[in-house]
């Protein structure tokens, strides 16, 4: 049975700004359109060709151009000719032959039927097995030892967290990876400022706070004391042979880094499967070295060690300082080396910033000139900056805002909205939460990854717009309808055929998301099922029918799914 692929296009064949696409090929009845059409048109993959009608002339069309072609018709005469061969089916109401397009009209009563029946029946309504027995690595977030984590981390986390939940979601075995930013010179720089001016309780009692500001205090004295620098180079080379008063100090700082950053990502509820930061790979570097070197492709440039790129439109990529020194290359080098033998994975995916464009690209060729040929399974998921609307906040540190200022704001101004609109509400503050945080990862999954994303409070929070806080309340909505429900005795299917028509889309709306790496396509999906969905409500009276009962709890069902896919949780009211 050939695979149904569906692209819109309107009656004319053009191609709207901003189409809204449905699959029709979940329900196995559905199929049967595919597979007459195969029988008459006798084509290979015809179904590939049907496609769905955005502006209402029909629920699906064939474009008969390329048949019409190969019989010396028109295309208006070929589709003819199909429509008097179509058999009836229960799906199809009507079938026409309009500007050389096959249109076809579903019948609303059977259509929703089996739509909200097969939303209802399945627990995981849009997921799959597709991705069975296949492993993808993901790296994102990736905070830095013994600094804040900040709004500039929110965009890697929340789309790395996504695209997790979505793979898991198709079937693939998904690998969470955290390179944390553990190494370098900055680290003897620090244990020096703490030896200085350090505070063992102060760090305690404020954590990364309390080392930051060491860490520029040091950086001010550092330009009248040069004996500091030295000093920084001393410790960082303690650390480098096992000193253990050195290594103490170190494990201790990332002990205070991680303890604070794991309660960010519990609040926005993300995990991971392993914290490989770059001091892990430091005793593999010199085997990945040692293949460059054996494979002729490493030249020395100054004392360093380089492989020349110029012959790719690149700038050389170094892998080692004159001094001896490694660079990130190198430790990422070594990281897909060893990431590839411990998961054998299908695809590794790098949840960077496009600044960093260059770096991955580069990289990526050097393995592929080492004679690794599973250089082209990696992938760098570029994705834009966050700003801030209302410029500087009292938390600010230099030019970055810390995200557990970010979220408590948003849960606060949560909490007040709340408060206005619903001050009886139980479990307010847990509510609040749900709403505030979920308001922050929806506003860094809401558009296409690369754009750049200037953060607004009052544009995030709002309950009308093209929100999390909208899409919160539609289910909550659902929730109060369903929990008044009473005795039933309509049930009219055909009212609910539009909403319908968007539920059957949520499996390829989750499947484009993965093939795309773009969780935006199922936070803009949702959005379009919660508009249908309260333009329903407003249009209908729910209760005392179950076809429409029905259509509200697959649609509730349907919203808390996709919000859970991109780490979202739902309150049950509001």
């Amino acid at each position: 049975m050939p695979k149904m692929t569906f692209h819109c296009h309107s009656e004319r064949g053009e191609q709207p700004n901003n189409p809204v696409r449905f699959a029709i090929c979940h329900l196995e009845k559905i199929m049967d359109i595919a597979q007459i059409l195969t029988e008459h048109i006798k084509i290979d993959g015809v179904g590939d060709l049907i496609s769905c009608v955005p502006d209402g002339f029909a629920d699906a069309a064939l474009p008969c151009f390329k048949f019409a072609k190969m019989s010396g018709k028109s295309p208006q005469q070929a589709a003819e000719e199909l429509v008097l061969s179509f058999p009836k089916i229960p799906l199809v109401e009507k079938v026409e032959a309009v500007n050389g397009y096959l249109n076809f009209t579903f019948n609303p009563e059977f259509f929703s039927k089996e739509v909200l029946t097969e939303v209802l029946r399945s627990p995981s309504f849009g997921g799959s097995s597709i991705g069975k027995g296949k492993t993808i690595c993901i790296d994102y977030s990736s905070v830095n030892i013994a600094k804040t984590f900040h709004i500039g981390h929110l965009g890697t986390t929340v789309i790395g967290n996504s695209l997790k939940n979505i793979f898991n979601f198709l079937g693939y075995k998904t690998v969470g990876i955290n390179h944390l930013g553990d190494w370098g010179t900055q680290f003897g720089k620090l244990i020096t400022a703490f030896k200085k001016w350090g505070n063992k309780r102060d760090v305690e009692k404020r954590g990364v706070d309390a080392l930051q500001e060491i860490y520029v205090k040091f950086h001010a004295e550092e330009e009248s004391n040069p004996a500091l620098t030295e000093q920084a180079r001393e410790w960082f080379a303690k650390i480098e042979r096992g000193d253990k008063e050195a290594l103490a100090l170190f494990d201790w700082f990332k002990q205070v880094t991680m303890l604070e950053v794991e309660k960010i990502y519990s609040r926005l509820g993300v995990e991971f499967d392993y914290y490989q930061g770059e001091s892990f790979y430091n005793d593999k570097m010199d085997g990945a070295l040692q293949i460059a070197r054996e494979k002729g492709i490493v030249v020395e440039s100054d004392g360093a060690e380089i492989v020349s790129l110029d012959g790719y439109g690149m700038a050389p990529c170094l892998l080692v300082k004159a001094d001896g020194a490694t660079l990130y290359a190198t430790r990422d080098i070594a990281a897909a080396i060893y990431r590839k033998t411990a998961f054998d994975f299908y695809k590794c995916l790098y949840v960077v910033a496009y600044q960093q464009n260059l770096h991955f690209k580069q990289f990526f060729k050097v393995l592929e000139l080492m004679g690794f040929d599973w250089s082209t399974d990696l992938e760098h998921i570029a994705y834009g900056m966050v700003s801030l609307e209302e410029g500087p906040m009292s938390t600010r540190k230099g030019n970055y805002v810390k995200l557990c200022d970010l979220l408590d704001k948003a849960v606060g101004k949560a909490l007040v909205i709340i408060e206005e609109k619903n001050p009886s509400l139980k479990d307010k503050k847990d509510i609040a939460e749900k709403i505030g945080v979920g308001a922050v990862v929806f506003s860094a999954l809401c558009n296409a990854r690369i754009k750049d994303n200037v953060f607004s409070f009052d544009k995030v929070l709002n309950f009308d717009g093209e929100t999390c806080p909208y899409l919160q309340y539609t289910v909550a909505r659902t929730n109060s309808v369903l929990e008044k429900a009473a005795e039933c005795k309509a049930a009219d299917f055909s009212s609910c055929k539009e909403t319908a028509k968007l539920l059957n889309y949520f499996p390829q709306a989750v499947s484009e998301a993965a093939e795309k790496r773009e969780p935006s396509v199922i936070s803009k999906y949702l959005i379009d099922l919660a508009r249908s969905y309260n333009k329903f409500y407003f249009d209908y009276r729910i209760q005392g029918d179950s076809a429409r009962l029905m259509l509200t709890e697959a649609v509730g069902r349907v919203l808390k799914t996709g919000l859970a896919l991109l780490g979202i949780a739902c309150p049950e009211k509001m």
